[in-house]
């Protein structure tokens, strides 16, 4: 019977030394939130005064042009008034109608180099934007990763963002694995002074960079001249 039991205190000692070697090397999983590290970096704040300030020059340029445009459309109208004179003889309106021909040339020409510099402006700052979120990203993940190292974890997890089946990557963690607060405090160690909250995330600012409710467009009369 006492050898029994000793057995026994023997498997038992066994089975809490094996389960506090699973504890031991378990795998220590921490979340941390990508999307808002990006968005509150002090360096994301510079680069959205830097796309707002070349946005608006952008707008300025584009309501320029506009502008120019516009001014053609006028011309061409006053020569299509002129054309319709019934006073004016036959060789004064055909004068005036080839005039009126090139105006139009030259609004078409006009619209399409407002078009070519509104796509080729918004494709530079689409392209700033990824640039810059790549390097961001980057340099972020570098620094979480230092944070989750010195938390002694194995495994860190954007919490983020969707999978590819537009779920959520996860779906639930304890808040106290959540490194995001702890990473955003070694990032803001370097924050300058002078740099207040943060404003918008780029792609906002892209959004609105060289685009206004109010912006004059050419209007190009229908139809040609009658």
């Amino acid at each position: 019977m006492k050898k029994s039991v000793k057995s026994l205190l023997v498997l038992a000692a066994l089975g809490v030394f094996t389960l506090a070697g699973h504890a031991q090397t378990a795998t220590k999983v921490l979340v941390v939130d990508m999307a808002k590290l990006l968005d509150g970096h002090y360096k994301t704040q510079e680069q959205n005064d830097k796309l707002r300030g070349d946005g608006q020059k952008a707008q300025e340029e584009l309501d320029r042009l506009n502008k120019e445009g516009n001014a053609l459309v006028e011309q061409y109208k006053e020569l299509v008034d002129q054309s319709n004179n019934p006073a004016a003889t036959a060789e004064a309106k055909s004068k005036v109608q080839s005039e009126a021909q090139r105006k139009m040339e030259e609004i078409q020409r006009k619209t399409n180099e407002v078009r070519t510099f509104e796509s080729n402006t918004q494709r530079a700052l689409q392209g700033r934007i990824r640039t810059f979120r790549d390097l961001m990203f980057e340099e972020i993940g570098k620094i979480a990763t230092d944070v989750a190292k010195r938390r002694g974890a194995a495994l860190l997890i954007d919490k983020s963002g969707p999978t590819l089946l537009g779920i959520p990557g996860v779906v639930y963690s304890d808040p106290a694995l959540d490194i995001t607060d702890e990473v955003m405090k070694e990032i803001s160690k370097d924050r300058p002074a002078a740099l207040a909250a943060p404003a918008a995330t780029p792609a906002a600012a892209a959004s609105s960079a060289g685009k206004s409710s109010d912006t004059p467009v050419i209007k190009v009369p229908m139809g040609g001249q009658k």
